[in-house]
């Protein structure tokens, strides 16, 4: 029993993917609701959003880095595409893209002042995150924007062979980020970053130059999200993202990335994220209070870094 938890806990991805389908099952099987089409469609639509997030949050922790403005980053970028399609007059496809790209500013902004000025990247996100989010509430004056033009509406409510088409987007991106990270030499150098930085720089590897293309990449996910969520609500809400803090970094802590850098993939933090909402799902088929979903989450994130610390210490005794 001994050996094959080492085994297990040697290869987090496969064992988050063993929790994700226990779960699945026991969800199903404690209620007739939860394995519906319309109930798998809503699962995979709110995956969606949350999840590009946590791509982009997980490549920044396996750098050893960590941005807490990624929420609010979408949410500004949501409000930004509304201001450009409704009270701009923008073309809705020019408005997205500028939206999206908006986001990786913000990213750019926050990875500039993590390269040029040392700063550390938790301290100055809980800045940046507020500055953003002060930004958003003055644009808005915290009232939505409505009129966002139907024609964008189908990349936040359509389906594509019966799947969500943010979820779709969202598997692209996935595969994009995993295929970069486990089969390109830029893929190496985050990991060698997030286990040394020094060593790394004595390697040849820019530090710097990785670590501000991550910061840019997880930026414009976060807008593509925002974007997203504003295409499927139909209106721009200063809300958006609001939710998309913990649970990006507890799917990543889940999902075996180390909360020191150096391991793990965005494949494993989707999991993670995938198993933190079917919970959360199944709160809401049981009617339970949606504002039990912030304790939830919360005591998910507690739980998912002290097993992170603890299995890590665990690993770091049986191989001593």
């Amino acid at each position: 029993m001994q050996s094959n938890l080492s085994v297990l806990l040697r290869n987090p991805l496969a064992g988050v993917f063993v929790v994700l389908v226990v779960i699945f099952v026991l969800s199903s099987l404690i209620s007739p609701y939860f394995l519906t089409s319309y109930n798998m469609t809503v699962l995979a639509r709110g995956l969606a959003f949350v999840g590009l997030v946590t791509i982009g949050q997980s490549m920044l922790m396996v750098l050893g880095e960590l941005d807490l403005s990624l929420g609010v980053n979408g949410g500004l970028c949501g409000v930004m595409a509304g201001v450009f399609m409704v009270q701009l007059g923008f073309n809705p496809a020019l408005a997205l893209g500028l939206a999206i790209a908006f986001g990786a500013f913000l990213g750019l902004i926050n990875g500039l002042l993590v390269t040029m000025l040392r700063l550390h990247s938790l301290v100055l996100t809980i800045g940046t995150a507020g500055i953003f989010g002060g930004a958003n509430l003055v644009l808005t004056r915290g009232v939505a924007i409505t009129g966002i033009p139907t024609s964008v509406q189908f990349l936040g409510r359509g389906d594509v062979l019966g799947i969500p088409v943010p979820f779709v987007i969202m598997l692209a991106a996935l595969f994009i980020a995993g295929f970069v990270m486990l089969k390109t030499p830029f893929g190496r150098y985050m990991y060698a970053i997030g286990n040394n930085p020094q060593a790394a720089r004595m390697l040849g590897i820019k530090v710097d130059r990785v670590r501000l293309i991550l910061f840019v990449v997880a930026g414009a996910l976060a807008g593509l999200a925002g974007v997203l969520m504003v295409a499927r609500l139909g209106t721009a809400q200063p809300s958006i993202g609001d939710t998309w803090v913990l649970a990006p970094i507890a799917a990543s802590v889940i999902g075996g990335v180390a909360t020191t850098g150096g391991v793990g993939s965005p494949i494993g933090a989707i999991f993670g994220a995938g198993i933190i909402a079917m919970i959360e799902n199944i709160i809401v088929l049981f009617g339970v209070s949606p504002y039990w979903q912030g304790i939830v989450s919360g005591a998910i994130v507690v739980l998912a870094i002290s097993f992170d610390a603890i299995s890590r210490r665990y690993l770091r005794r049986d191989l001593a």
